[in-house]
């Protein structure tokens, strides 16, 4: 007897399902290898030095002779700077334990490049945390995100950001100033309209919400309200899981205005009675612009009781040198 199709598509499923897990594990495993015997060679190395011999410096003698010789026994993945890499990797992380047991290879050669130490153990706990891809984790380096967030804490802050990441437990804490959208690749000599900013981020999504950060699901975009047959349009709507609250985006391609305030006011009341269920917070609003004057938003925000945050969008990436002097101004007041 032959089995339905139905019973079929279902051992189909099954199976799938058991050799995608088997995958999976033993990807784990060749990593957390690879992982470990790059740690063990960086070990190796360094006693190598301890021992009186000659130092494993970019370019010495001993690299490259190590890198050749390895190269003809074992193959690729030995050149020079894979090799010193490994030296530098052991350095960093001295005790295996302290080594993330979820970041590939690649996470930590990327991370290696961070210099600042402060900066570099908030990368790692986020790309552990976010379970963020190499790419996304070179992303968030390189748009600066750890300068961007320290900017608006003081120095305990800071040190909480490099010994715990950027966990969301409060509205404050989902805003940054300023959002960086490069990913968009839209030319800054370009004058974008409203709807054509609209549609890019909607095209680029998954990017976008990186650059949101965790928590965040999308909803809709051109969110309909209706107000005794006047109708307003919210760009973008988004509720997030950690803060159990809809946050609506309202985007502005100049600088913002007093009664962009006002209207996004009006969305956070809306959205307050009218689309909140039991178990809700109330709703955040982000009105992100192509610039803002921080004493009129300062003026215009005062005394709405709703959480209201205004944030520049750039359309490139920032210059991180002058973010990590800001940075460092911060560390050393105290």
């Amino acid at each position: 007897m032959k089995p339905g199709k139905v019973e079929y598509n279902d051992l189909l499923d099954n199976i799938g399902r058991a050799i995608e897990t088997a995958r999976q594990n033993t990807a784990k495993a060749i990593n957390t290898e690879l992982v470990k015997v790059n740690w063990e060679i960086g070990r190796y190395i360094v006693e190598f030095e301890q021992h009186g011999h000659e130092r494993a410096e970019y370019g010495s003698d001993l690299l490259q002779r190590l890198s050749k010789d390895l190269k003809q026994r074992y193959g690729k993945g030995f050149g020079r700077r894979n090799v010193l890499d490994m030296r530098r990797f052991y350095l960093t992380y001295q005790k295996w334990q302290a080594v993330p047991a979820k970041l590939s290879w690649t996470h930590f050669v990327t991370l290696l490049g961070v210099s600042d130490e402060t900066a570099r153990k908030f990368y790692e706990k986020q790309a552990s945390h976010d379970n963020w891809s190499s790419r996304e984790l070179e992303r968030q380096i390189d748009s600066a995100l750890f300068e961007r967030l320290a900017l608006s804490r003081d120095k305990k802050g800071v040190l909480q950001l490099s010994e715990k990441g950027h966990i969301a437990n409060h509205p404050t804490e989902i805003f940054k100033d300023p959002y960086v959208l490069d990913f968009l690749k839209i030319p800054q000599s370009n004058r974008v309209t409203e709807k054509h900013l609209e549609q890019k981020i909607i095209d680029n999504l998954q990017m976008f919400l990186l650059e949101l950060g965790k928590g965040f699901a999308f909803v809709s975009r051109q969110y309909k309200i209706s107000l005794r047959n006047k109708h307003f349009y919210i760009d973008l709507v988004f509720y997030h899981r950690i803060l159990k609250c809809f946050v609506l985006i309202d985007l502005k391609t100049k600088s913002v205005r007093h009664n962009d305030i006002g209207q996004m006011n009006l969305y956070l009341n809306y959205f307050k009675t009218e689309e909140g269920v039991e178990g809700d917070n109330e709703p955040i609003g982000i009105i992100l612009s192509a610039d803002k004057d921080e004493v009129f938003v300062e003026y215009a925000t005062g005394g709405i009781s709703n959480k209201i945050f205004v944030s520049k969008y750039q359309l490139y990436l920032p210059n991180k040198g002058l973010l990590e002097k800001q940075v460092r101004t911060i560390m050393e007041r105290e």
